[in-house]
Order: C-alpha cells, then sequence, then structure tokens
C-alpha cells in the first residue's frame, strides 16, 4: 500500500495542533518534550493509516478553487506547458505573466538569465492539473502554501543561483529567514513527502500525466464519477423535467400524486405545483408499480401553458385504469397548476396491477409519444400473441399522437398521418411501434453541441421478465420482440422461431447477475463535464449498479462501462459524495443538459426515503464562464425552503476518520504514560501549528469564494490585502491570487 502524503494531516487540526508534513522538532522549543513527541509521531501515523484506508493515497488532479483541471478556452501565452489541460484561462495566465514581470523588475540582465526559467516555472504550478497538491490545498480547510512542493534536486538548484528571488516571491517569513541560513533548511520547508508530485518530476510521470482529462478509471475499467446531492426527503420521486421556459425550474413528481417545483438555487417551494393524492391510485406496498408515473411539458409551454400527466386511476366498477391527460398552469401563480383545467386524453385499462408503463415525451417532430406496459402478470399471456405483438391493442406500445387539436371520432387527439400502421387493417392507428413489455424511462437525445449527431434519437429500457434486461432505441413501425424475444434470446420459442427477421434488437441487454429491473437513462449532453458527452447513462432499480454504453462510431456497436461512485480519492472535492440509495427510480436532465438520477433507499410509495443526485466527472470540467446561464425571472409567491444534504461529503467523511484516530491514539499516548500525563498541572498553551504563520490566507472557517456546488456566475471580490506593494499588486491584478474563482456546478 501507498503511504499518503503526510501534509494532508494539516487538513484537519488534530487537537495537538501538530503538523506531520512540516513536523521539525529541533526548530520548535514547544515540541521538545518526549512524550509530545511520541504523541504527535503516534498521531501522523494513525491519520495516515485512516487516510490510506479511506482510498486518499496520492494526490489527485485538482485546482487551486477547488475543482478539477480543465482545457482553457484560448491558448495560454504564458504560461504555455499547460496550454492543453490545467487550471488556468487567459485571464489568470495574463495575471501570473504581470507578477512575472513585476518580479523580474528587480534583476539586471545577468538575474533574467538565470532565474527568469526558475521563477516562471514556480509562478506557472497554479496552472498545473495538479496545483492544489502542490500547494497543499487539495481541502479547502487548510491554508494554502506560500510556494509550491520542488523537488529536492530542483530546490537546491534555485536556492543556489536565486535565492535572492525568494523574498519577491512569497511573504512567509519562515521560507525568507530559512533561506537566508541554510538551503537545505528551504528546500525541507518546500519539500512534498511524495516525490512523484513535487515539480518537476510531477511532469515527467506517464502514471500521473498519461491519461490526464479523460474519466478516471480504477484497475477494472470503471469509470469514477461522483455525485452531488440536490434533493431529499421525496416519496419515491419517479420523474424530474424542466419545462424548456428558460426558467431553469425543475418539476419532482413523486409516486403518489404529487408535484414539487424546485428553483434554480436549489430551494423548493413549500406549496406544490400539482397535488392529485385523491385521484392517484397508489398504495404504500412496496414495489408497487401504480401512481403517478408521467410528467411531460408542451414544446410551446411559455405560449400555451400546458402539460401533460400519466397516472394510474380507477374507473367504474372499480377497474384500474392508465389516464393520459392535459393541464394548464394557473394564470395567477406560474408555480401552481390550474387544478380545474384537466382535459383527459386518452384511458387505458390494465388488466392487471403491474406492468403500466408510464413515460411521455415530445419529440423533435413536436408529436407526443407516450409508452405503455403490455398489461402485466408475467409472460404476457393476454390473447394468442399478447398484447404486445397485438397491434389492436395499445397495450406493450409505443403510441405518437398530436396533442394539438382534436380527431375523428370524439378523439381529443390527432393521429399523424405517417404513422406506421394507419393503413393496416385492424391495427389502431396511434402505434408508432410495438412487441414492448415495459419500459421504464425513456429520453430524447439532445445531440452533440457541436455537430448535432445523434439528435433525435428515442432510448428506452425495457424491464425484462426472468433472464434479461434491455437497451432499446426507438424507431419508427418497430417490432421490438416481446413476448417472442427476451433481451437477444428467445422467450416464447413458438413465437420466435416464427418471428421476423426484421424485428429491432436491443443496443444492449444484460442478465440478472447484474440486475433485474433496468432504469432508462440519458444521453449526457451537458457543459460541465465535456468528457461525458455521447455517453448514456442508465442504472438498475434493483440492483443499485450504475452503467453507461459508449458507441463506437466506426463499428456503431455499444459497449457497456460500469460507473464507480466509491472511490473518495476520486470525490474528494468540497460538496462532492459517492454514496448513494440504493433503488434507482429515474433519471432526469436539467434545462441545461445536465445529468441526474432519482432514488430510494425504501421504495414505498409513501415512504419519504427519496433523494436526487446529480453526476459530476471529478477528472475534468468545462473552463470558467463557459456553462454561465441566467434563469428567465419567474414570481414567487409560495415559501422557498432551502435545501439541507442528508449525505456526508467525501471530505467530511475523511475528516471524521481522521479526528476518530485522533481520539484514540491520543488516549491511547495519555493511558501508556500515566506518570507524565498527570504531571501536567495549570492551564498549558497548545504548540503552535507550523502552518499557523501563513497570514496572508484564511484560515479555516472564514469566508472564502470557493468552487463549489452552484451555477456560474458572477465573481466575487477578492478579500482585501494588507496595505503596501503586495496590495498594490493584487488591485492591479498580478499578485499571487487565492485562486478561488466562481463556482462551476449547479446547485448546492
Amino acid at each position: 500500500m501507498r503511504t499518503p502524503p503526510l501534509s494532508y494531516i494539516t487538513y484537519w487540526r488534530c487537537d495537538l495542533y501538530l503538523s506531520c508534513a512540516h513536523y521539525i522538532p529541533s526548530t520548535y522549543p514547544s515540541y521538545n518534550a518526549p512524550w509530545l513527541l511520541s504523541a504527535s509521531r503516534i498521531l501522523c501515523l494513525c491519520l495516515a493509516v485512516v487516510l490510506g484506508w479511506a482510498g486518499l493515497l496520492q494526490g489527485h488532479p485538482q485546482c487551486l478553487d477547488y475543482g478539477p483541471p480543465f482545457q482553457p478556452l484560448l491558448p495560454l501565452e504564458f504560461c504555455s506547458d499547460y496550454d492543453n489541460f490545467g487550471c488556468c484561462d487567459q485571464r489568470k495566465d495574463r495575471r501570473i505573466a504581470a507578477r512575472y514581470w513585476d518580479i523580474m523588475e528587480y534583476f539586471d540582465l545577468k538575474g533574467h538569465e538565470l532565474c527568469g526559467g526558475y521563477i516562471k516555472d514556480i509562478l506557472c504550478q497554479e496552472c498545473s492539473p495538479y496545483a492544489a497538491h502542490l500547494y497543499d490545498a487539495e481541502n479547502p480547510r487548510t491554508p494554502l502554501r506560500n510556494l509550491p512542493g520542488l523537488c529536492s534536486d530542483y530546490c537546491s538548484a534555485f536556492h543556489s543561483n536565486c535565492h535572492s528571488a525568494i523574498s519577491l516571491l512569497t511573504s512567509d517569513r519562515r521560507l525568507q529567514q530559512s533561506h537566508q541560513k541554510d538551503g537545505a533548511r528551504f528546500c525541507h520547508l518546500l519539500n512534498l513527502p511524495d516525490q512523484d508530485y513535487c515539480f518537476p518530476n510531477v511532469l515527467r510521470s506517464n502514471h500521473l500525466t498519461g491519461k490526464l482529462g479523460v474519466v478516471a478509471e480504477d484497475p477494472r475499467g470503471c469509470l469514477q464519477l461522483c455525485l452531488a446531492e440536490v434533493a431529499n426527503g421525496l416519496r419515491n420521486p419517479v420523474s424530474m423535467v424542466h419545462a424548456g421556459d428558460g426558467t431553469h425550474r425543475l418539476f419532482v413528481a413523486e409516486q403518489v400524486g404529487v408535484v414539487w417545483v424546485f428553483l434554480p438555487d436549489g430551494s423548493r417551494l413549500e406549496q406544490p405545483f400539482l397535488d392529485l393524492k385523491s385521484i392517484v391510485l397508489s398504495s404504500p406496498w412496496i414495489g408497487d408499480e401504480r401512481g403517478f408515473l408521467g410528467l411531460a411539458f408542451h414544446p410551446q409551454f411559455r405560449r400555451n401553458r400546458k402539460f401533460y400527466i400519466y397516472y394510474s386511476c380507477l374507473g367504474k366498477k372499480r377497474a384500474e385504469k392508465i389516464r393520459i391527460s392535459e393541464m394548464k398552469v394557473s394564470r395567477a401563480d406560474p408555480n401552481k397548476a390550474d387544478p380545474k383545467s384537466e382535459r383527459v386524453i386518452l384511458e387505458i385499462e390494465e388488466p392487471a396491477s403491474n406492468h403500466n408503463g408510464g413515460q411521455l415525451l415530445f419529440g423533435l417532430d413536436g408529436y407526443m409519444y407516450i409508452f405503455t406496459g403490455d398489461g402485466g402478470q408475467a409472460g404476457d399471456p393476454f390473447g394468442k400473441f399478447g398484447n404486445a405483438q397485438n397491434k389492436s391493442s395499445l397495450l406493450g406500445k409505443v403510441l405518437r399522437i398530436d396533442v394539438n387539436g382534436a380527431g375523428s371520432g370524439g378523439q381529443r387527439y390527432r393521429v399523424p398521418r405517417d404513422n406506421p400502421f394507419v393503413s393496416e387493417p385492424g391495427a389502431h392507428p396511434a402505434i408508432y411501434a410495438y412487441g414492448i413489455r415495459n419500459m421504464w424511462r425513456c429520453a430524447v437525445d439532445r445531440g452533440d453541441p457541436v455537430t448535432r449527431k445523434g439528435r433525435g434519437r428515442m432510448f428506452c429500457g425495457d424491464v425484462g421478465q426472468n433472464r434479461f434486461e434491455e437497451i432499446d432505441i426507438i424507431v419508427k413501425g418497430g417490432n421490438y420482440g416481446w413476448r417472442a424475444k427476451e433481451g437477444f434470446e428467445c422467450y416464447d420459442k413458438t413465437l420466435c422461431h416464427n418471428s421476423s427477421l426484421d424485428d429491432i434488437l436491443p443496443i444492449y441487454a444484460y442478465g440478472h447477475a447484474v440486475g433485474k429491473s433496468v432504469t432508462g437513462g440519458h444521453v449526457y449532453r451537458g457543459c460541465e463535464s465535456p468528457n461525458l458527452n455521447g455517453l448514456y447513462i442508465f442504472g438498475d432499480f434493483m440492483s443499485g449498479r450504475l452503467m453507461a454504453l459508449q458507441e463506437d462510431r466506426r463499428t456503431k456497436k455499444w459497449k457497456k462501462r460500469d460507473i464507480c461512485l466509491s472511490n473518495t480519492e476520486s470525490c474528494a472535492f468540497p460538496g462532492l459524495i459517492s454514496t448513494y440509495s440504493k433503488f434507482i427510480i429515474s433519471f432526469a436532465e436539467d434545462e441545461a443538459g445536465e445529468l441526474y438520477f432519482l432514488a430510494t433507499s425504501y421504495p414505498s410509495a409513501y415512504a419519504a426515503r427519496g433523494s436526487i443526485y446529480k453526476f459530476v466527472d471529478p477528472s475534468r470540467r468545462a473552463p470558467p464562464g463557459k456553462c454561465t446561464y441566467k434563469p428567465v425571472p419567474v414570481k414567487i409567491k409560495s415559501k422557498r425552503i432551502p435545501f439541507r444534504p442528508l449525505a456526508k461529503t467525501v471530505l467530511d467523511l475523511l475528516k471524521e476518520q481522521a479526528e476518530e484516530a485522533a481520539r484514540k491514539s491520543s488516549n491511547a499516548t495519555v493511558t501508556s504514560r500515566p506518570d507524565r500525563a498527570s504531571s501536567r498541572k495549570g492551564p498549558s498553551k497548545k504548540p503552535a501549528s507550523p502552518t499557523s504563520s501563513r497570514k496572508p490566507f484564511p484560515r479555516p472557517g472564514a469566508k472564502k469564494r470557493v468552487w463549489s456546488p452552484g451555477p456560474q456566475g458572477r465573481r466575487k471580490q477578492s478579500p482585501k490585502t494588507p496595505p503596501g506593494r503586495g496590495a498594490q499588486r493584487q488591485r492591479a491584478g498580478r499578485s499571487l491570487p487565492l485562486m478561488l474563482p466562481s463556482r462551476w456546478w449547479v446547485r448546492g
């Protein structure tokens, strides 16, 4: 096992206020007591072991604003070594260049030749993809180093040739005083315990630089992603959609029939958008598939205020059925549905209580697509061929209708003229595709942001019977095989041998050793995590596994990749978590295209155990300023309820483990040295931490401008610096910045 850099110990101040990274007994009189030295060594060792167990075994790409590195939008002119990938945009690059020229004013021509390269190298480490590690800043609770960690040979050469530059590069008195006395002492203070990460070794390591900027993988090839919790306390959240009206609101539907509004700042409105609990058929039974199942907004919602719902209800003689209705938003309150506006468009009787479908979508053609289940029970036992293969039945189908007008015969919708079975005798004209068992969650691909490739494709997860779960792409007139086939294999052998060779096969299917109930997902087309572009991300309700499909553009085949969220090293960023509730109910995307999933720890429609999580790629983010948006203002009449996270972040968990280890080691030391512990009388002073001299940087708990869960927005004012040349430099934008730019991911 690789030992973690002990500088991590400075992240969380232990009871003794010791820093293992800068532990030098001969320098600090307060460390001279033998019992204290023993305690500090035990504490450091114990914390190192704990952090090793936690997975924080080595540095990971991270910037000084505590976010992942990025590819600059424009080329860097000064710190060009990090032109392709790092932590600087053009604005920051110019600021570093200005500081460099300020410093070089103090040198003659020979000094320029001798020291210019060293000074540029050191200043440009703020642009390194490992900047946070080089500056001891991988956790926002610790102060930053004044200078980056330098490898011993490089540091010795720098000190030997350019020691006079040190006072220009840093205001840290320890560093200034040490270089005047001894170069070895100076380089010891800048040393990183793990020599792979010090500069310039970090640039030479294929292990560290070979796969920079791509999605991290573990040794098994599992994609390393992280999560941000964005909502909790929901009762089986089955759907989350946006209205496409520029407000960036999210509408979250619970299975019991309540829809909530979440605002761009992460808060929820106290009054629900819609409450149909009295009509919707649901129960507290675990796994009951009935309830409020689907929600979609009209493409022209901003103009006509229309949206559509899909839910289970009771008809005459208590017959169960599914209902698709149109409703409108209240004119008096844009965050409330008009309860009297419901107009039933379609009702279908259900012969059983399961396999109810539930997806509503609008395609690029403006028509509404309705995904129904096969009617329930097991094996689609209805009729000679089952409902799914019977084109006179609306069950087990993808329906395509025009909701913008009434049809003939009292229908409250029109049938598009180019529907595939309009002219087929006995077939229902609304059918677009058939042979479906119970598609649970479908999505329309927005297409590549640049090329638009893939735009309009419709992906679905179809829940299997006994052996296979599958992912399909819906095509006009397609027969998806059920009940003749399940996945790629035969289910009903008689039907299977007589089935058409033109049946549409899944793009991917998996067996029940992986999971037993697929939840369809989305193709990622957002801005904030560019590595994920084109990945179809989905999951399994029963096993809780998250997976992704990646298309080979040459062969058109899809390759499955597992997604792992348990690596604490990858997710050691502020606000990120690596655990989630097991039962994955649905996936969603917001108006900006960022991807989420909805899950619960207890799958009952009446249990408020549901949460919503956002995917975050810890390996690479979009460059600052690229993903900004300004939501259209919306009138708020209801009280806002701020979001309060329940899940502990990775950093919180590591902190707790470190503190627990500190308590145990401290207790063990005191117990083993009772004579010395009891001799400590009267008030005592805690030894000062070596990092306490870093005055220019804010202390833990002070207000900071950091990367955190929230939309990219305007930059806040930087903290003021003391008067003098340093202050003048900061006003000119040329001093070593605190490097805490605008927030980059949505909703905190």
